[in-house]
């Protein structure tokens, strides 16, 4: 089986292939993860995605799913976790406080990369229409929230367990929208 973590960062989930910018040991493909050259069409199993899609603006973003959708084998799941717009409206409806949603809105971050230094920021947002509305235009159907808890990959902490307030996770509002599908 081959289980792909996209735009994995310092994460690192064992028995996964790592595909990432960054420039860290444990990744094996040091790309984009919009450039999955290094895979045939239809030999993946299962992409797992967290917050990394929302750094392509909408133009870039179907392109990308493409991309993925062109690895994946046919009924293959897709988990793709982005910043929920609903959830940090929410948030600052709540608190009236704007530095509570700017870092995951605009996602500002400094990778070192192997071509040296880069600074990533985020284009778009999303909420459960868009998204969806952006993976049934890239080959996917079947498109739902899922439960991180659910996962195989849940004792790996990452963005898809972000809750307001911080690491809130018995009553905090999840600020992440976790979506999961099949390619079609």
């Amino acid at each position: 089986m081959i289980n792909l973590h996209l735009g994995c960062w310092h994460r690192y989930i064992p028995g996964w292939v790592h595909v990432d910018l960054c420039d860290f040991a444990h990744i094996d493909h040091k790309t984009s993860i919009d450039d999955l050259s290094m895979f045939e069409n239809n030999s993946v199993d299962l992409i797992y995605c967290s917050h990394a899609l929302e750094y392509f603006g909408k133009n870039e973003a179907h392109l990308v799913v493409r991309e993925w959708a062109r690895v994946l084998k046919p009924g293959a799941l897709l988990r793709v976790a982005v910043p929920n717009f609903d959830a940090l409206v929410t948030v600052y409806q709540t608190t009236g406080d704007l530095s509570k949603v700017l870092g995951p809105l605009y996602g500002e971050m400094k990778i070192q990369s192997a071509e040296g230094p880069q600074m990533l920021f985020h284009k778009t947002v999303y909420n459960f229409e868009a998204l969806r509305d952006l993976l049934e235009l890239g080959g996917f159907g079947n498109v739902k929230e899922y439960r991180w808890q659910d996962t195989i990959h849940k004792d790996y902490d990452d963005h898809s367990q972000a809750y307001f307030p911080h690491m809130d996770k018995e009553k905090g509002l999840l600020i992440s929208l976790n979506v999961e599908c099949e390619k079609l």
